[in-house]
């Protein structure tokens, strides 16, 4: 009993420690904008297209990461499937963008449904297309689009010759300064939120999906 009663304080001590160790990152983004918003890929993965590029093509905001994970596509596809608030999480800084709740650390079956038109809600909010994402299109272990009117958000995993993964991860977004305020707040979370996130969400995801393979090799064994 006393040691479930101090599991939340504790959830809610590393929460803060992540956005603690992320602040400066948030405070100083746009001094290295170009970094960022290119980090982890190479130069032929930020000169390829990948699903979305065509739909917002006057996007103002445009970045493509990666990483590679050592676990094959199959079971990093997964992780990206339940992502969402109040759903698996975000594998970032949950105190930020998921209520304070730690992000899923298993694979969920009830959120493991992959549909286009479905949400990928942000917030806890009911969803729309302004608080939230859609399933715009996916090839299961190869590629996902999310979209919003005023943004894309593509996931392509490309199997490794070493058995892993290379995951690129690409964002377009505009900002409609015909709506100011919205546009500002856009140019807030874009400009200093959104490279101290991705960057969490990815070692997050890369965490997860190889625990997973480790516990399978395991599993496997005679």
């Amino acid at each position: 009993m006393r040691g479930d009663a101090r599991r939340p304080a504790r959830h809610l001590g590393t929460q803060l420690g992540h956005v603690l160790a992320d602040l400066p990152v948030f405070l100083t983004s746009p001094l290295f904008r170009r970094r960022h918003l290119t980090w982890g890929a190479t130069a032929s993965e930020l000169a390829a297209p990948m699903p979305g590029d065509e739909l917002l093509p006057r996007a103002q905001y445009r970045s493509t990461r990666a990483i590679d994970i050592t676990a094959s596509p199959d079971l990093v596809w997964p992780w990206l499937v339940q992502v969402g608030c109040q759903r698996a999480g975000w594998y970032s800084d949950d105190l930020l963008d998921n209520l304070a709740r730690p992000s899923a650390s298993e694979l969920v079956p009830a959120f493991q449904h992959l549909a286009v038109g479905q949400w990928v809600p942000m917030s806890p909010s009911m969803p729309t297309d302004r608080n939230a994402l859609q399933v715009h299109s996916f090839e299961v272990d190869s590629w996902m689009l999310w979209t919003k009117p005023d943004s894309t958000w593509a996931w392509q995993l490309t199997p490794t010759t070493t058995g892993g993964t290379r995951l690129v991860t690409r964002i377009h977004a505009t900002y409609d300064w015909h709506r100011p305020v919205t546009a500002l707040v856009g140019v807030l979370l874009m400009e200093l939120g959104d490279f101290a996130m991705l960057r969490r969400m990815l070692w997050g995801i890369k965490a997860r999906a190889e625990a997973l393979a480790s516990a399978r090799t395991v599993a496997s064994r005679p």
